[in-house]
């Protein structure tokens, strides 16, 4: 039986295994999003009620979460939007749609919730099933990079048509998705151990001891 529901306190130590488990020597040698989830929960603009798992037979087998975010308009104006990230599935069941399922689930929810938009940092190949398109064409730009180059991987969905009609502005990264390597090694260490790599394609491929 499958079924998708709000992440517990009880869950909070699994969901940050699953996490480490999916993106481990993926983008970098070991992974800190593990650690990035623990820590946002304490944070203001984290979303609860959009920190979901999928459950197989009683099993955590994917997660996602939610933040509220800003896009700072060129005019001052601040238009509030959300983010997700990261989204988790175990390899053992990656290929399977689980994660396509949360993001399509989590996105009703957040629409059923009032929110009227959505940023993201990923694929396009992949994100763009989901509706969502570059961030430039609908005039919102990436704070992290000159709006005369092209982010393909800054994506941006709106949730409610035509929410962000008229704005041109910049997104920042809510705070939270940058941490300290020293405290993510302490954070680790409290989980099973596992080597760090350096693989092909990794964004980074120093290890960090």
């Amino acid at each position: 039986m499958k079924i998708i529901r709000i992440e517990t306190e009880k869950d909070y130590q699994i969901t940050e295994n699953i996490t480490r488990e999916a993106f481990w020597n993926v983008y970098q040698p070991g992974c800190s999003e593990h650690y990035v989830l623990h820590k946002f929960r304490e944070l203001p603009h984290y979303i609860p009620e959009l920190s979901l798992v999928m459950e197989i037979d009683g099993n955590i087998v994917a997660h996602i979460m939610y933040s509220k975010a800003e896009v700072v308009c060129d005019n001052g104006d601040i238009v509030p939007i959300m983010v997700f990230g990261p989204l988790s599935v175990l390899q053992e069941h990656q290929g399977k749609g689980y994660g396509g399922e949360l993001i399509s689930y989590s996105m009703d929810k957040a629409k059923d919730m009032g929110f009227g938009a959505i940023a993201i940092t990923g694929d396009p190949a992949y994100y763009k099933r989901f509706g969502f398109v570059s961030g430039s064409s609908v005039n919102v730009y990436y704070a992290e990079m000159p709006r005369n180059e092209e982010a393909a991987f800054f994506m941006i969905k709106e949730l409610i048509p035509g929410y962000l009609r008229g704005v041109v502005g910049t997104y920042f990264n809510p705070e939270g998705y940058l941490v300290d390597s020293v405290d993510v090694d302490i954070f680790d260490g409290s989980f099973s151990l596992k080597e760090k790599k350096v693989l092909p394609g990794q964004l980074q491929s120093e290890v960090k001891n």
